[in-house]
């Protein structure tokens, strides 16, 4: 009878030392995930991508990504191809952070709704289930999703800590006004004003704007713009414009060796208690 006792004695500790690593082991869904979130009894696909050395123990910064007007329509997965996404495949330790990649549908802009409210829906979805840091939250866009970046910055004062633009703006092209049914709707007047009342609106977030000197589909001078309206409010920001590149910058502008640094040196104060 002892001798039963002390092997099933020898065997629970056998498992217990067999299940410890299995434990340790624990691997957790990294790498870009299929998601959906529903907006208004709509359901729309959206991409996140999570670091591989993600865990549920500790609070994670989040990049809200925004496409441009080539990425629209609803297969989920385009949006990954163009911009953060090539950047993340480039080199994956750049970019140590949640990275949340909604995706406009097709003969709209992120500056109109509901697309404005997929966008925030799905950083909240992926916020909440990858432990995101509120106080690292941040947007980044190209071209039309530039617009975007803008446009949420302004809507949603305090909830970023940075933004990263590349080659968007506040006024919208005249091609794009002419092919996009609603968006003049939605879209500031072409004047001064338009550029300081949305610098205002903006406020103290640390902006690095980049653009291409010869872009021919988004003016170059609205980011020149920007910049100019932001220095006057003696906010943080930096503006980088590459001569002889057209509109394709954001490759240039991604790989920019100093960028994805600054931005994780960026946080929202803590509220006071």
């Amino acid at each position: 009878m002892r001798i039963a006792v002390r092997a099933l004695g020898a065997l629970s500790v056998l498992w217990m030392l067999l299940a410890v690593p299995a434990v340790q082991a624990k691997k957790y869904e990294t790498g870009f995930l299929d998601r959906t979130v529903t907006v208004k009894g709509v359901t729309y696909k959206y991409q996140v991508f999570v670091p591989e050395n993600w865990t549920p123990h500790d609070r994670w910064p989040v990049i809200l990504f925004l496409h441009g007007a080539g990425e629209r329509g609803d297969d989920g997965l385009i949006q990954t191809d163009v911009g953060i996404g090539t950047a993340i495949r480039t080199n994956r330790n750049v970019i140590p952070a949640v990275v949340v990649m909604p995706q406009c549908e097709k003969n709209v802009w992120w500056t109109e709704a509901p697309m404005d409210d997929l966008a925030i829906a799905s950083l909240d979805a992926a916020s909440k289930e990858f432990h995101g840091d509120a106080h690292r939250t941040y947007v980044t866009g190209l071209s039309m999703g530039g617009y975007g970046s803008w446009h949420l910055a302004e809507k949603y004062p305090g909830r970023f800590a940075a933004l990263i633009v590349i080659c968007g703006g506040i006024v919208p092209p005249a091609h794009a006004l002419k092919s996009t049914p609603g968006l003049s709707e939605v879209s500031p007047p072409d004047q001064p004003k338009s550029y300081t009342d949305a610098a205002t609106k903006v406020g103290k977030v640390p902006v690095w704007i980049f653009h291409g000197a010869d872009d021919d589909v988004v003016p170059v001078t609205e980011s020149q713009r920007m910049y100019a309206a932001l220095k006057q409010t003696g906010d943080e920001v930096h503006y980088t414009e590459f001569p002889g590149v057209k509109h394709p910058s954001w490759d240039k502008a991604y790989d920019e060796p100093k960028l994805f640094p600054w931005l994780f040196s960026k946080s929202l104060a803590a509220p006071a208690k």
